[in-house]
Parts: C-alpha cells; structure tokens; sequence
C-alpha cells in the first residue's frame, strides 16, 4: 500500500457549529474536494507512561513536544493496516513520521514482545522514543468522524472536519469499536487547516466574515484533562 510517510507542515484548529460547517462547505466548493474515503471513522490509541509524562508536559505548551500512537481507518481486525505515528511539534510546525504495518504486527513491536521484522529509519525513531519515555503503553482510546478536502489546484492545502468525538480508558485496542465520552458539546465541529504555508484568501475572508478565530483545542489533553486527571490520585501527585 502507497502511503505518505513524512509530513511537515501546519495545522491550524477552529471550534465550528454545524451551521458554519455547512456555509464553509458552500464556500468550499469551487475550491475544494471531498477525498476519496469520504466520512472516515478514525480510531486513534495514544501511548503514554504511567504518570502521562507526555501529556502533561504537551499541555504545558514548551516550544517542542510529542506524541506517539497508532491509528486505524475503521475497526481494525489482526491483520488491518494500521499506521504507528510518531508527531512532533516544534514552535507551530508539526512534523509527522509513520510507519504502516498489520495491527498485529505493531501490537508486538509496540508491547515488546516481537522485534520489528523489517526496521527502518522511522521505526528506529519511535523506538529510540520508547527507550527514551521507558514504560509507554496505550493509555486512551480516541474516535472521531473525518471528513477531508483536498484543494483543487493541486498545492497540499488541506481541511478536515471532526465530529463524534470520543474517548475511553478502557478496552484499548483498535479492534473494540468506536465508543465511550464525548468531547464535544453537541453540535459543534473541530476543523483544522492543514497547510505547509499560507492560507487561501478565500478561507481567510470566510472565517473573518463569520468571526471565527483558531483554538488550541487538543483532543488527547482534552480527554486527560477531562477524563483521566480527575479520577485518577496516582495522576495528581505528579502535576
């Protein structure tokens, strides 16, 4: 399978309600085009250690922070494609590295219980991070509906819209299904821009109009400062 394994670019979050989704994908139109998955169920789980070193210090918003996980498009089964990530902020650039392989697969690479059968650069990356933050394992379980669009005139420019956000501690396998506590008061929509520069006139003049302004709304610090750090004294002793 043809995938794009390195990305470096920027992505700038909003907080919509439908009723601006629905006049933004109006004012889409002549600019931009649903992919070809269409509305995509995104399964996410987020590794992190026993005391969320990476959260935590994520939330604290240093000028260079982490994150490593593993998604999968719909629920996966043993032998499903799914892509192990390693993403890296650095001022306002996010920088991507993954690697795609079976969900089985990366189930024993990622608890230590198989070698990789095929290293690579990128897969010796996310190991040297699993050395470096010794003790990670799935910690969250986080599911979204996606929709994207990719421009028109062929630059990289990209929007993606996120609804049904959700979240667990539990079950945290790919293989469970998208369930647990929303994230999201109903009705409202997280769009991000995804872009290596510059936004299109077009968006700019359309989120001005309507007052639209850029979140720092995360999905996974939402879910722990939410879910995880008020249930859990273990969590609290380290903040």
């Amino acid at each position: 399978m043809a995938y794009q394994a390195i990305f470096k670019r920027y992505e700038i979050k909003y907080m919509l309600t439908r009723r601006q989704k629905a006049l933004l994908l109006k004012a889409m139109a002549p600019y931009m085009a649903l992919d070809q998955f269409g509305r995509t169920t995104i399964c996410n789980l987020y590794f992190d250690t026993d005391s969320y070193r990476l959260i935590r210090r994520s939330i604290e918003k240093p000028a260079y922070k982490e994150k490593l996980r593993v998604r999968s498009y719909g629920t996966a089964t043993k032998e499903s494609p799914v892509f192990v990530e390693l993403k890296k902020k650095y001022e306002d650039v996010v920088y991507k590295r993954r690697i795609s392989l079976p969900e089985r697969e990366a189930v024993q690479w990622l608890s230590g219980k198989a070698p990789l059968e095929n290293p690579t650069q990128i897969s010796e990356e996310i190991d040297y991070v699993r050395d470096y933050y010794d003790g990670l394992k799935p910690v969250v379980f986080l599911s979204y509906e996606r929709e994207a669009y990719y421009s028109k005139d062929g630059s990289d420019f990209r929007v993606t819209f996120d609804e049904n956000i959700l979240s667990r501690e539990t079950n945290l396998s790919l293989r469970e299904g998208a369930w647990g506590t929303p994230l999201l008061d109903d009705g409202m929509v997280l769009m991000e821009l995804k872009t290596p520069g510059g936004i299109p006139l077009w968006m700019t003049r359309f989120l001005t109009a309507q007052h639209i302004y850029k979140t720092s709304f995360s999905k996974y610090g939402t879910a722990y400062a939410n879910l995880i750090y008020p249930n859990h004294e273990g969590v609290r002793k380290y903040a």
